[in-house]
């Protein structure tokens, strides 16, 4: 079964699916003028600019939330992966993705907005709302939203549990072993699942707004101390930074096994760390109360750079300024770093050991709580994902208590995952978030030759803000935008 899935993998992350999210971002980057570069400014300002209300919440928790879903243990052992396998040069490819990529999540996530709807009390948004309004393709938005249940509802969480379960015994050890209907599991493992199940389940069965408030506080924590503690590393090895500098840049073009390694790796794990195209993003900015709908695009376009050049570009310095890596070529030639070739590239492994040379044992310990928080983070972006994709299927079928079902089956998925090993849930995840990226970059591109909805909404919202306006206002109907109902009720 395992290879079975690893096949299919091999076939929906092909290369083709990380080219085609590069060629989106350079293809919107183009069309918006670059407009992750000019309104740079604008996305700061604009990230304190709205505040919750009854019905949404306000573009700074809807900015943690979607890094809640960005920010995970991607950026710890995903870099250390890129290096590991690409060389130092696959870090400046990560750059010119994230950099291309922000024009991309501005696209989704002003779509997200301007076809968002109000649901029983709070906003709703995603692709699944857009294809089907925009495109007029019930059926393809369908597959989507069964995809995304499937893949962040219930496979995905048992990955990111594991992590954290993996990140507990790690720090505390794992004496002790009880025999369970689970097979043995250590009471480190199992006290740990039962609080992470707790806390998650006190948040989730609150609500979006739960979810909202607790992401705004912890987001930045883990985010602003994570690369607090690379600024520590990069200072005690300030002599060493020209040196990284140069080596990230010459081995991007290199002959490492060929320019093609450092490019694939650098794409691939900057495009699933980052998430642009893949259509996670656009739900959390749906639910943002904004006077515009290209106000939160240009929030999620820089939750891009957050993600990419600031948490990324933090483990990437930490590996290679300590030299705790090694380059394993295309014919198993090693080269670079200092780390034994017994060690795990695709782990967090690089990162713990470069911060366990500086550190000593409390680097192990924050790396573990970094893994903890990253992770967990990441579970209620993956619920709340799920949750409205559920919220848009039971539009048309309603079936008895659909949205505490899928509270209970994640929470059981965490549980398990938490416990026991899930390689096999990550391919299958892996599959579905493949498809949700297949999915929502098409959707994308046929909906810009469709009408180009969110660049007239860019358009306009220049055009006001070159005005002066004191309060925006977007009228979709004289933009020639249709179906945009939600906005044509403000």
């Amino acid at each position: 079964m395992q290879d079975i899935v690893n096949q299919i993998n091999s076939y929906v992350w092909s290369p083709a699916l990380v080219y085609l999210c590069l060629a989106a971002g350079l293809f919107f980057s183009i069309l918006t003028r670059f407009v992750q570069v000019r309104l740079f400014k604008e996305m700061i300002n604009l990230l304190f600019s709205s505040k919750e209300s009854d019905r949404g919440i306000s573009s700074f928790q809807a900015l943690s939330v979607s890094l809640s879903g960005r920010v995970g243990t991607g950026n710890i052992a995903g870099v250390a992966a890129a290096i590991g396998f690409g060389g130092p040069g696959a870090v400046f490819w990560m750059w010119v993705v994230a950099f291309l990529g922000a024009s991309t999540a501005y696209v989704e996530s002003a779509l997200g907005q301007i076809y968002k709807e109000e649901d029983e009390g709070q906003y709703r948004g995603g692709p699944a709302y857009y294809i089907e309004k925009a495109m007029g393709q019930k059926w393809y938005a369908w597959i989507f939203a069964i995809t995304t249940i499937i893949a962040v509802g219930l496979l995905l969480p048992t990955v990111q549990s594991n992590s954290i379960g993996n990140a507990a015994e790690l720090a505390f050890g794992g004496s002790g072993v009880l025999e369970t209907a689970l097979g043995s599991v250590t009471y480190t493992k199992l006290i740990t699942a039962a609080i992470v199940v707790s806390i998650l389940g006190f948040i989730i069965f609150g609500g979006v707004k739960r979810i909202a408030h607790f992401t705004q506080i912890v987001v930045p924590f883990m985010a602003l101390g994570y690369i607090l503690m690379a600024l520590i590393i990069i200072a005690m090895h300030i002599s060493e930074l020209p040196r990284v500098f140069m080596l990230i840049v010459t081995d991007a073009f290199g002959p490492m096994a060929g320019i093609g390694a450092a490019i694939g790796w650098g794409v691939k794990r900057g495009v699933y760390s980052n998430e642009a195209g893949q259509g996670t993003g656009p739900h959390a900015a749906a639910a943002s109360e904004v006077q515009h709908p290209a106000q939160q695009g240009l929030v999620q376009a820089f939750s891009v750079y957050i993600d990419t050049l600031f948490v990324c570009s933090a483990t990437a310095f930490m590996i290679l300024i300590t030299n705790q890596y090694y380059v394993t070529g295309v014919e198993s030639a090693v080269s670079g770093g200092t780390m034994p070739t017994d060690v795990l590239a695709n782990s967090p492994a690089f990162t713990q050991y470069a911060l366990e040379s500086v550190m000593g044992g409390f680097g192990k310990i924050f790396v573990a709580v970094a893994l903890f928080f990253f992770a967990f983070t990441t579970l209620l972006a993956y619920y709340y994902i799920a949750e409205t994709n559920v919220a848009y299927i039971r539009r048309t079928f309603r079936f008895p208590h659909e949205i505490q079902i899928l509270k209970v089956l994640l929470l059981g998925s965490v549980f398990y995952g938490t416990v026991r090993t899930a390689d096999l849930a990550w391919g299958l995840g892996d599959i579905g978030v493949g498809v949700m990226a297949w999915l929502n970059i098409i959707g994308i591109l046929i909906l810009f030759f469709m009408g180009k909805p969110a660049l007239k909404a860019l358009k306009d919202y220049e055009a006001q803000r070159k005005a002066g306006v004191e309060e925006y206002t977007f009228d979709p109907d004289a933009l020639g935008i249709k179906n945009a109902d939600f906005w044509k009720k403000s």
